[in-house]
């Protein structure tokens, strides 16, 4: 049977209808002190997507940008601006470079923690380097709690770095269940296991995305073949019937965001987040929007439809918590992990030079035929290439520093050649360019840390694509995939618009400021003091 309601009364029941007042500050004498802090994190939320449909908005978005310090010219600093950095430097305050996270690829995998209930290799921030503002919180207060859900593992794990906290995420290999890894836990508590076991993701079989508005509210085109590989690429788009099929299916579909909110809810109440008098964490990652983006892309009716229904979840969410604690004790910090650039075939001489689809393993190709061929045992497989840049692994590669400095030239002589690359930088000559002119080398040095093994960087021109990705597709250095919102919402925060240029590492400062607690270490960020009371 065709289902187009919710699935069962859960996310009826935690969402309630019943608009709550944005909270006043308070008036004369000093303000109380925030004892929950809701950090949301959208991914791949473009902060063009607020302004674009803002007068459809009638939700959380909405009460967000309107009633909060919303600094639109936001951006994620750095070159590859993928979920995991991004993640990373929100609430940690720093680049990529001082996280050790500068690639999803080596993110939070780890083959020695395993995924609970299942066995699999799982996740942690093994990889991840320093504190965040978590830990500054707890060494203030040993009773600080936090609690952290998303899709996605980075986007769980990430934003709360090495704190050994509450943070679950939804497998692509498990049977659709929130779970975490044994760097957490041994086991699920009580209250998670009773969450799974509404089986939202399964009871969403054979339900149907149409669209929240009229077809005439939209006036994106429903009928562009390149969005979703050509395949069911017009509304409605239906889950599939078979219960295992659809629950992992689920993610691709809105109601993935409204299931992560429900959960923070429940976690909220189940672990007393906010009751004081210490400061608690609610963090969210909420992933949908990252599929529907790469699925459809940044100009389709489906990421506009995601948007309008991301604004009621967390509009429904935002009076559902005003219920369960003090709004006058709650702030809200919003942001992305990165942006997104249109498919290079909608260009339509919106960006000149035209994009395209660029194959940069030649370039690669090229270095790795030079160690091969200098002979002594060098092992070209030490040559590797990620997101634009070359990875050397010095003591795999087994040859003498001219031999490398050689291949590396190689690598840039070949793909300065290679139509669609903008540049191709050595990464020591990268960090000589004056940082307030040169926007890609600073975005690049601020991606690795010198002991990274970067020797090498290739920059596409702004709106090309990596090949042979047939999806949408982010993580260059250019404003497309750097600019996201940020907004700081609550009585502590100055509402209004804020057009001067911030980066996502400020924000763990400026939450730190008016939390009342100190970072323990030096940070790449600063207090954004524009939009504080």
């Amino acid at each position: 049977m065709l289902r187009s309601s919710l699935t069962g009364s859960l996310l009826a029941t935690l969402f309630c209808s019943a608009p709550v007042p944005t909270p006043a500050p308070t008036q004369g004498g000093a303000r109380a002190r925030p004892t929950l802090l809701v950090f949301i994190t959208v991914d791949q939320m473009r902060e063009d997507y607020v302004d674009r449909w803002r007068g459809q908005l009638t939700g959380g978005l909405k009460r967000l940008a309107e009633g909060g310090a919303f600094f639109t010219n936001g951006h994620q600093d750095h070159a590859i601006t993928e979920t995991a950095p991004g993640h990373a430097s929100t609430m940690s305050g720093r680049f990529p470079r001082s996280t050790g996270i500068s690639r999803n690829l080596a993110g939070v995998n780890d083959s020695t923690s395993h995924l609970i209930g299942s066995g699999e290799l799982g996740a942690s921030p093994m990889r991840f380097r320093g504190t965040t503002l978590t830990d500054w919180l707890s060494a203030a207060n040993s009773h600080t709690r936090a609690l952290s859900v998303s899709a996605k593992d980075r986007g769980a794990i990430l934003p709360i770095g090495r704190s050994k906290q509450q943070v679950y995420w939804l497998p692509f290999s498990s049977d659709s269940f929130l779970t975490t890894s044994t760097w957490y836990a041994d086991t699920l508590p009580d209250w998670v296991k009773g969450f799974n076991a509404r089986r939202i993701p399964q009871r969403s079989a054979g339900r149907i995305w149409n669209l929240l508005l009229g077809p005439s509210q939209y006036a994106e085109p429903d009928s562009v073949p390149i969005e979703s590989g050509g395949r069911d690429f017009v509304f409605p788009h239906q889950a599939p019937s078979d219960t295992v099929a659809a629950a992992r299916a689920f993610r691709g579909f809105p109601w993935m965001d409204e299931l992560l909110l429900a959960f923070g809810l429940e976690g909220l109440q189940r672990l007393n987040l906010g009751k004081g008098p210490q400061a608690d964490i609610l963090a969210i990652s909420l992933s949908t929007t990252d599929y529907v983006g790469h699925r459809f892309g940044p100009d389709s009716r489906e990421i506009h439809d995601q948007i309008l229904r991301l604004d009621r979840a967390l509009g429904a969410f935002m009076d559902s918590l005003y219920k369960l604690r003090d709004s006058n004790k709650v702030i809200f910090a919003l942001t992305g992990d990165h942006g997104v650039a249109p498919f290079p075939e909608l260009n339509n001489g919106r960006i000149s030079p035209a994009p395209k689809r660029v194959n940069v393993l030649p370039a690669l190709q090229a270095a790795q035929r030079v160690i091969q061929a200098g002979g002594g045992g060098g092992n070209p497989a030490a040559l590797d290439l990620e997101s634009g840049a070359l990875l050397v692994n010095r003591a795999g590669v087994g040859v003498e520093e001219t031999l490398l400095r050689a291949a590396v030239d190689s690598f840039l002589a070949v793909a300065r050649r290679i139509p669609g690359v903008l540049r191709a930088d050595r990464f020591a000559d990268l960090a000589k360019a004056d940082p307030g002119k040169d926007a890609v080398a600073r975005r690049w040095v601020q991606m690795f840390a010198p002991d990274a093994g970067v020797e090498a960087a290739i920059t596409l021109t702004p709106g090309s694509y990596w090949e042979p990705y047939p999806v949408a597709m982010h993580g260059t250095p250019h404003d497309a995939d750097t600019h996201v919102p940020i907004i700081f919402f609550g009585p502590p925060f100055k509402p209004g618009r804020y057009p001067q240029f911030v980066r996502t590492v400020d924000l763990a400062p400026t939450l730190a400021q008016v939390l009342g607690v100190v970072p323990s270490e030096p940070l790449d960020g600063r207090v954004l003091v524009a939009g504080i009371r």
